[in-house]
């Protein structure tokens, strides 16, 4: 019997093409991004310092104003934001394949351009979602809690020891989950689609909701890495950031070009 091979496919006039994504596409942008961060290193952990410091300095203030209980969700949160933030490493990336030298100072214009262009609406888009996982995390503590979540040590000590806490747990990450596979669904191929092109927010996320549900569990596994890759940067007190940051945002411009033909 012959099969036939996947071909590009568009759904309406006007439509990127897109190619089918596969299990080996997700372990080959992964390895192109690794490419991308040995080929610049100095430039990529300098941007992905600045993100580093935020956090800390986020952390820390969270602390001061007595909400420790936050620090988690916040840092969790960062996976909301993340396709926006890679904008950096989208024009580091562009700039190697185009054979010309990476800057900082390049990479930081590409982020200050980024206001002036659709894309700025997708950064509004993630920072609602940011806001709204936040108001729901702080809601959902204080609810299972009270006031034993302004203590740190106790928090810590009834989540890990009790029923009570571990029905927490699953509760909040159940609910961050399903907000981020949203936010992923519409942001995964639309921010460096925006960045990339000349084209409507519209279109862009329609593009990218259309790459998730044609390969879902190929975008799945992508998605599980980013989520367990910023788990493993907090588990180190984002010292793993400089680095785990970069390899993400390179490889998704590798899947993005990968999963959407040239305009």
């Amino acid at each position: 019997m012959v099969t036939k091979e996947a071909t590009p496919q568009s759904t309406a006039p006007g439509d990127p093409v897109l190619r089918p994504i596969g299990f080996r596409d997700i372990g080959s942008a992964i390895q192109a991004g690794a490419m991308d961060f040995t080929s610049a290193p100095l430039v990529s952990i300098a941007v992905a310092l600045v993100y580093t410091l935020g956090g800390w300095l986020l952390a820390a203030l969270l602390w001061v104003f007595n909400m420790p209980f936050l620090v988690y969700p916040v840092a969790m949160g960062f996976a909301l934001v993340a396709p926006f933030v890679a904008v950096a490493f989208y024009e580091v990336s562009r700039s190697l394949a185009a054979g010309t030298p990476p800057t900082v100072y390049k990479a930081w214009c590409a982020v200050c351009d980024a206001k002036n262009r659709d894309i700025r609406w997708m950064a509004l888009i993630t920072s609602f979602a940011f806001f709204l996982w936040m108001d729901m995390a702080a809601m959902i503590t204080l609810s299972f809690f009270g006031a034993t979540a302004l203590d740190f040590g106790q928090l810590l000590n009834e989540i890990a020891t009790t029923t009570h806490g571990w029905i927490f747990l699953v509760v909040g990450h159940v609910v961050g989950a399903v907000i981020a596979l949203l936010v992923f669904s519409i942001s995964v191929i639309s921010i460096p689609m925006l960045f990339d092109r000349d084209i409507d927010i519209v279109t862009a996320i329609r593009t990218s909701v259309r790459v998730v549900t044609t390969s879902p569990l190929p975008l799945a596994l992508w998605c599980a890495t980013i989520a367990g890759a910023i788990v493993a940067s907090i588990a180190t007190g984002l010292l793993l950031m400089p680095f785990v940051l970069p390899v993400l945002g390179y490889a998704s411009w590798h899947l993005y070009r990968k999963a959407v033909s040239p305009a």
